[in-house]
């Protein structure tokens, strides 16, 4: 039997933290089109998920970051 390694949050374990002021930090959560990424594929937990999307959008809005790129 396959046993499956547990999911952790990055931003618990780590103690990352997410601020609208540094779009370097929010990239990594993004592709390479502008879009969220998802939480299947960030590993963070529902918590900072949607404060990782607040963040983001904050940023947007003062265009620190694109709503989307063109290819």
């Amino acid at each position: 039997m396959v046993q499956r390694r547990k999911k952790v949050c990055r931003v618990c374990h780590q103690g990352l933290e997410f601020d609208y002021k540094k779009p370097e930090v929010l990239r990594q959560f993004m592709n390479r089109r502008g879009k969220i990424l998802s939480r299947r594929i960030t590993h963070l937990c529902a918590k900072h998920q949607r404060k990782l999307a607040l963040e983001i959008n904050r940023a947007r809005k003062l265009a620190l970051l694109p709503y989307e790129v063109n290819p």
